[in-house]
């Protein structure tokens, strides 16, 4: 069959989509462009905030109607938490966040017998093991993700992921290990260590190992690929994580953070783990562990009951902290979470005006973070030809653009001559 994938969301869901693009190449079939002919076509759902819900229906909706002779399978977060919702935009099989490879032998049983299907268990009550699934994707991709866990055991209250991803599951470190080499050896350059809470992995193991093992035995697998965490919950930045991480010559020095408020009071309806001062003292403890690290993070601005005053106290703590970049949202209100009956919510406009507030100090960061680099050299792993020069990333995630030739999946010395909006330009050595 011809297939498509459409995937909405995070790092996790890409990782996934690769993952079913492998599997589904490797049973004989053949990926298509989303926007051409296909005869099946596959939606990976994201259910973060309404408005990914939203996103969700809309592509579902429009697939259906563009292609109405056509295998509709959809998966993922949005399928998990509302699986009647999709089904009665006329999808053929649905499935929620686990077991991938079911979900794709129902999408082919499908193609045979006509008969609906839908498999979306309660994720809080999930017994079964982490899912193992081929890592990477599919040949001229520069940067692999090797997922490493799933679930969350936070609940956080404005969260809905701990009820669509269910409990904390991790891969092996060995299993993570060999998958690294076979990375290695396939020709990437890169490799991405993801998964919903990558801070708890190893958790279930019970082995006594936490995630600066995991890194360890990943960077010893695959010393030539550069190495690059996804995001962490600040406890997880130690004294003893940030000696060992600052030992492996691979590992990225670029560390999100997630924040999602800077005040106190805030970050306590959340049930966030942490405090202000602990969040600084992580990223106290990266700055003198690694020269200039990049140090990323999230932002939810308006969450109920945040005043004015509460709010400003975040615009000063951003400017302490001292973000190279940032993600900056909304609050959006999740059926079923403890944050949606709290008092004190405020209407999307203020949600919006305080979004925007934010914006302007991260992009003043940003602009003083990048400018510590004019003049310095980076090693950049080059991607795609952009604007008539070539696009690549540096270690600390910074965007680089250079003039060459032929520079996909290649690693070359650049010295920075100037900024380019939210990017970098220089000159290959």
């Amino acid at each position: 069959m011809r297939f498509a994938i459409y995937t909405l969301g995070c790092k996790v869901n890409q990782y996934e989509t690769q993952a079913m693009e492998t599997l589904l190449t490797g049973r004989g079939h053949t990926l298509v462009p989303f926007d051409g002919e296909a005869d099946v076509y596959l939606v990976n759902t994201c259910s973060v905030t309404a408005v990914s819900d939203k996103k969700c229906r809309n592509i579902i909706r429009r697939t259906r109607r563009d292609h109405p002779q056509a295998v509709v399978g959809v998966c993922g977060c949005y399928a998990q938490a509302s699986p009647r919702d999709v089904q009665a935009l006329g999808v053929d099989v649905i499935s929620g966040t686990g077991r991938r490879a079911d979900f794709l032998d129902q999408v082919e049983r499908f193609a045979l017998t006509r008969e609906p299907s839908v498999a979306v268990d309660d994720a809080l009550r999930r017994k079964d093991p982490f899912e193992t699934l081929p890592a990477g994707g599919l040949p001229g991709r520069t940067r692999a993700m090797l997922k490493v866990e799933d679930g969350c055991a936070n609940f956080c209250t404005y969260c809905i992921i701990p009820y669509t991803r269910g409990p904390v599951r991790s891969v092996s470190l060995q299993g993570a290990a060999e998958q690294a080499r076979g990375l290695a050896q396939a020709g990437y350059q890169e490799l991405v260590l993801t998964g919903i809470e990558i801070s708890s992995w190893g958790k279930d193991l019970k082995t006594g190992q936490t995630l600066i093992d995991l890194v360890e035995a990943v960077c010893a697998a695959a010393p030539g690929l550069r190495v690059r965490l996804g995001s962490l919950e600040p406890r997880t930045v130690t004294e003893d994580f940030c000696r060992r991480a600052a030992a492996l010559p691979n590992l990225c020095p670029h560390f999100h953070l997630s924040l999602q408020s800077g005040c106190d009071e805030t970050l306590a309806r959340m049930h966030r783990r942490y405090d202000t001062a602990r969040f600084l003292e992580s990223c106290r403890l990266l700055r003198q562990s690694f020269d200039r690290p990049a140090i990323t993070t999230d932002l939810i601005c308006g969450f109920p009951g945040e005043t004015e005053e509460e709010f400003a106290q975040t615009l000063d703590f951003l400017r302490q902290a001292q973000f190279s970049a940032m993600h900056i949202f909304p609050y959006s209100r999740r059926p079923s979470t403890v944050a949606d009956k709290l008092p004190g919510q405020l209407s999307n406009a203020a949600k919006e005006a305080r979004c925007h507030r934010a914006a302007d100090v991260a992009a003043e960061m940003e602009r003083a973070y990048l400018s510590l680099w004019v003049g310095e050299t980076l090693e950049v792993l080059f991607e795609e030809a952009a604007e008539g020069l070539w696009r690549g990333h540096a270690p600390n995630y910074i965007e680089v653009y250079a003039p060459g030739e032929e520079l996909h999946n290649v690693l070359r010395t650049v010295r920075v001559t100037g900024v380019r909006g939210s990017a970098l330009e220089g000159v290959i050595l």
